[in-house]
């Protein structure tokens, strides 16, 4: 899956002095949010601001007339309020989906969680394939901690972003959110990681803080769950009675370590299911409990169909109770949802 957009910041060339303020609707998104080292310089009845961003330099040109300038500056100092409606508040988080989060940590060499200290939004043709209603940032964030990762970071990282606007076309306020970003590091930039997708930048909640920590633990798990890669064979044994029988599924994975599904009917009764990991086949162990990396690596990994493949020595009849018992299981695990 392509990564989200990656740029190389121009120089600044010039610079005179720091300035503080907030202009209307994007002319300068938050000047002190872009970086601890904002400048002016003047040209004639035009001001040009430049920023300096630690250890990866950026510069922005923005021309405001005079009479613009104070007029922002006024409207800066007296609307607060439009500001902080804004912002994006852990509280407004909807609630994380296992499937979703669980793909993204999985996919992501780097998962941190980190609080953003200065943006810069990047328009024009660095901004390509920029989708409708987003707007893209280049962010710096101080890392608060590496939830998942081989080696260590260090404690400020640069990445880009593309975020939602509102109903206005405005960005949300992005400076001092605590942030949860999946990335890959950028070979040859130490400082700098990139998103392994363009919505791998999610706003911090307790909910899915606890979320990825605990994913995290698993992976890692040496008992964890391999991932499924297919289908191998599949067989029905009819029981005595009319409406009985067991169908086993053993299923293939990245690993090579077993892993099968036992459907048990008998008759009046709905059909139990159960998955064993391991050579011996326990009826007893049940489903896997939903939310969980097993759940997962079952309803996101699983085809969506019994392959032929897997009955080629089965009757007809036997074929067909087996195909219904794997859609029941399909049934039963749910929508992957990631």
């Amino acid at each position: 899956m392509a990564g989200a957009p990656r740029v190389n910041p121009p120089a600044v060339r010039s610079c005179v002095r720091r300035q503080s303020a907030s202009f209307y609707r994007g002319v300068l998104n938050d000047a002190n949010a872009l970086s601890d080292e904002a400048h002016v310089i003047a040209i004639g009845d035009r001001f040009i601001f430049l920023f300096s961003s630690d250890g990866v330099t950026l510069e922005t040109m923005i021309r405001i007339p005079l009479l613009t300038l104070s007029g922002a500056l006024l409207i800066a100092s007296a609307s607060p309020a439009a500001a902080q409606n804004r912002e994006i508040s852990s509280e407004a988080v909807p609630a994380p989906n296992y499937g979703d989060i669980a793909s993204h940590v999985l996919e992501a060499p780097l998962v941190i969680d980190a609080t953003i200290r200065s943006t810069v939004e990047i328009r024009g043709a660095e901004a390509v394939n920029l989708a409708p209603g987003y707007a893209r940032f280049y962010a710096e964030a101080d890392v608060s901690a590496l939830i998942r990762g081989s080696s260590a970071i260090p404690p400020r990282v640069g990445f880009v972003t593309d975020v939602p606007t509102d109903s206005r076309g405005r960005p949300p306020r992005l400076k001092r959110l605590r942030v949860i970003l999946f990335a890959r590091p950028v070979p040859g930039r130490p400082t700098m990681v990139q998103l392994t997708r363009t919505d791998s930048f999610r706003a911090w909640s307790p909910a899915l803080d606890a979320m990825v920590r605990q994913i995290a633990r698993d992976v890692v798990d040496p008992a964890a769950p391999p991932a499924i890669t297919g289908v191998g064979n599949a067989f029905h044994v009819p029981g005595t009675l009319p409406g009985e029988g067991e169908t086993q599924i053993f299923l293939m994975t990245e690993t090579g370590a077993p892993v099968s599904l036992q459907i048990l009917r008998r008759p009046g009764q709905q059909p139990r299911w159960a998955v064993s990991l391991g050579d011996i086949v326990d009826d007893s162990a049940g489903p896997p409990a939903p939310d969980t990396l097993l759940w997962y690596r079952l309803a996101c990994g699983l085809p969506a169909e019994l392959p032929a493949s897997s009955l080629s020595s089965e009757t007809a009849a036997n074929a067909q109770t087996a195909r219904m018992d794997y859609r029941f299981v399909l049934n039963q695990l749910g929508p992957c949802s990631q």
